[in-house]
């Protein structure tokens, strides 16, 4: 079965924004859908993008603003905050617990969404364990369990070896996806992923990079 290689981060506005979208394209088309959460800050910084906070606030307020609202209303998502009260907290056991679920399939579908949903529609704070917990709780998970599994050194390396692959591909931001070699960045380039599904675009001179690792089981 073909794959879909999806790079995100677990706190992505975006990566929210196209999450049910993105499900439902593999769905539809036959595709596994491969999770690669990842450390946005730093994936993005050592590419050369100017971190969050260094950007203009005219950018903050068009990019994370205005675009948020106008997309939350074309793909029918619930309602998305500006900007989460929590949104600089540290995410990172979130990403476990995905991971802890293996990186294809419907349960770790599922968590990715719900983690993402939590933080951008109800305000969550992905560093609270008490908060992770709940959301575990709620998919049928023993939280306790899941959380100690997204501690482990596995899980850890796993997080660091889809941080290199993602520079390797030239990741720019969350979410991107990777078709058969053919990098899409953005939740607005799903269109066009979809039609490159049976139709891929027309060869370039431009030379896609490496786009993925192999995983550590």
């Amino acid at each position: 079965m073909r794959e879909l290689i999806y790079y995100y981060s677990a706190h992505s506005a975006f990566a929210y924004l196209g999450s049910a979208r993105v499900m439902d394209i593999c769905a539809r088309h036959g595709l596994t859908l491969v999770h690669r959460p990842i450390p946005l800050s730093p994936v993005v910084e050592a590419q050369g993008s100017l971190p969050f906070r260094a950007r203009t606030q005219a950018h903050v307020d068009y990019f994370f603003g205005r675009e948020i609202e106008r997309w939350a209303e074309l793909r029918d998502v619930p309602a998305v905050s500006f900007r989460p009260t929590f949104h600089d907290a540290d995410y990172t056991l979130a990403s476990g617990m995905i991971m802890a679920l293996g990186d294809r399939g419907a349960v770790v579908d599922a968590m990715a969404h719900t983690v993402l949903q939590a933080h951008w529609r109800d305000d969550a704070d992905l560093s609270d364990e008490a908060t992770l917990a709940a959301l575990a709780d709620a998919l049928g998970h023993d939280a306790g369990a899941l959380m100690a599994l997204a501690r482990t050194p596995e899980v850890t390396a796993r997080y660091a070896i889809n941080a290199d692959s993602a520079l390797k591909a030239s990741v720019l931001g969350s979410p991107t996806y990777v078709l058969d070699g053919e990098v899409f960045y953005g939740q607005d380039r799903l269109e066009m992923l979809e039609r490159a599904i049976n139709r891929p675009f027309a060869s370039s001179a431009w030379v896609n990079p490496p786009v993925d690792a192999p995983s550590p089981d």
